[in-house]
């Protein structure tokens, strides 16, 4: 299994970027390694305006989206494919989606079997009026956007996974 990188560096990285970003409209991030795929394109070309109630911004980083002020949703397109992992992993409008809650309530959700990869960030935290995103929501939102990527593996019941004796 392959160790994933620290949640906690980025959601202080966000805090800051946000922190910085307060008064402008545009989210600071950084471009995927695969950012440039043409498919990352279609993704980022056809992203809704709002994600659970949360109002679209603008980013300065090709192939990511980003919701609310203070940003609570993140997607970057592009992202290494991740391998073979014991994290939960849910379907949703047939996109199978791994989910890291080790950083609850801020989750690391990524597309599992699907090349280039997508991963969101997401912070359910509500904020001062009470707003929150909701992964139900989000993954509602985002994932028949993010199906038109080509399918190369899909999560295994963790009975289908277990090797036999």
């Amino acid at each position: 299994m392959r160790v994933l990188p620290s949640l906690a560096a980025f959601w202080l990285a966000v805090v800051a970027v946000v922190g910085l970003t307060g008064c402008t409209s545009t989210v600071d991030l950084d471009p995927a390694e695969s950012a440039n795929d043409p498919l990352c394109a279609e993704i980022t070309s056809n992203l809704p305006g709002t994600v659970s109630g949360q109002p679209r911004r603008w980013t300065d980083a090709q192939a990511t989206g980003a919701w609310g002020d203070p940003a609570k949703v993140l997607l970057t397109c592009g992202v290494e494919p991740p391998g073979p992992t014991t994290l939960r992993c849910e379907s949703v409008a047939g996109v199978d989606w791994i989910i890291d809650d080790s950083d609850a309530p801020r989750f690391r959700i990524t597309t599992f079997g699907r090349t280039p990869a997508v991963e969101i960030y997401l912070d359910t935290t509500a904020d001062e009026d009470g707003n929150g995103a909701s992964s139900r929501d989000v993954l509602d939102a985002l994932s028949p956007i993010v199906s038109v990527l080509p399918v190369d593996g899909e999560c295994l019941d963790r009975v289908d996974a277990t090797p036999a004796p």
